[in-house]
């Protein structure tokens, strides 16, 4: 029998679709669950002890039943935060709830015996600190932006008279407002007459600014490498601010040792799956081209012009046709 997927994600997110649609034509199994719906519309019972070393037990959904111990790979994409299941209930209670919603049948769904995890979790979470990936890049021998983490005027001043024009990047963007909108924070210049003593408030991460020639977004699954060079019609200094439809590309070939250093930087924090995200200072020929910006350790891939292809990379490692790079590193 073809191994099962188990699909973890919310119903809305339609680049988990792709995926599935292309294991369904191949005839793989799928079972999609957003441990979100834990309640009557998502129930499960999990046994392990001795002489049984590995999590057994059944998992209902509205329209599934999965046997835990066939699960032979996880998708982990994007499901709806747990948040979100309780919050009608009392502070105390929703905030209780939530954590043992996440550490209970998340901790499961994370320690499912010899499923292959594209991405694990919890490889997720190490690789989505940006500090994180900034010291790993640099240590690969990525070319980076001299880079400030700061909560203290005074140092972000005197860095900007170091290393001006900077840029002010957020760690995480905007969460939802009340009424449920999602928000974005762009990368933006400032200036370092308006730092004030309202930076100490929280941190902030500022970065010389790249007098960038281009902008390349890169996906590496598995042993694939997918790149293309992304230019938005006005030129803005952060591509994602506009409308992505209208978005210009033209792929590009990513230099040997660069290529050679995403798939050590994936192995390094245990990942099947990263979109990279660069700056050109040249036409792109040589390595030292291409200034590391970030990593997403699970970035949106589906607006690309080359989707399809990256659409059966994903189906041939959660099929068991391609083994992972790093399959020691991205198993439970």
């Amino acid at each position: 029998m073809a191994p099962l997927v188990l699909v973890v994600t919310s119903l809305e997110d339609v680049t988990a679709d792709l995926v599935i649609n292309a294991l369904n034509t191949r005839g793989v199994p799928v079972a999609r669950v957003d441990p979100a719906d834990i309640g009557s519309g998502l129930t499960f019972g999990a046994r392990i002890g001795v002489g049984a070393p590995a999590w057994s037990g059944r998992l209902r959904t509205a329209s599934r039943e999965v046997e835990l111990e066939e699960v032979a790979a996880v998708y982990y994409r994007r499901p709806t935060p747990y948040t979100a299941r309780f919050a009608h209930l009392p502070v105390q209670q929703r905030d209780f709830a939530t954590a043992e919603a996440r550490h209970g049948l998340g901790g499961l769904l994370s320690s499912l015996e010899g499923a292959q995890y594209v991405n694990h979790p919890a490889a997720v979470t190490r690789a989505d600190f940006k500090p994180a990936q900034l010291r790993m890049a640099a240590q690969l021998g990525f070319t980076i932006p001299p880079t400030l983490v700061t909560n203290d005027a005074e140092t972000a001043r005197n860095f900007a008279v170091d290393h001006g024009p900077v840029v002010y990047k957020s760690f995480r963007g905007l969460p939802p407002d009340e009424g449920g909108r999602a928000g974005a924070l762009w990368t933006q210049r400032v200036a370092p007459d308006t730092f004030d003593d309202a930076l100490a408030v929280t941190a902030h991460l500022f970065q010389a600014e790249v007098p960038k020639t281009g902008d390349v977004r890169v996906t590496v699954v598995g042993r694939q490498v997918f790149a293309q060079q992304v230019a938005a019609p006005d030129g803005s200094l952060d591509w994602r601010r506009g409308d992505w439809s209208e978005l210009m590309h033209a792929p590009i070939t990513v230099p040997t040792p660069v290529e050679t250093a995403l798939h050590s930087y994936l192995a390094a924090f245990g990942l099947v799956f990263g979109c990279f995200d660069f700056a050109l200072t040249g036409d792109g020929d040589e390595p030292e081209h291409w200034i590391w910006i970030e990593c997403n350790p699970n970035g949106q891939w589906g607006w690309l012009p080359d989707a399809g292809a990256i659409t059966e990379a994903f189906a041939n490692i959660l099929s068991g046709k391609e083994a992972a790079v790093h399959d020691h590193a991205c198993r439970a």
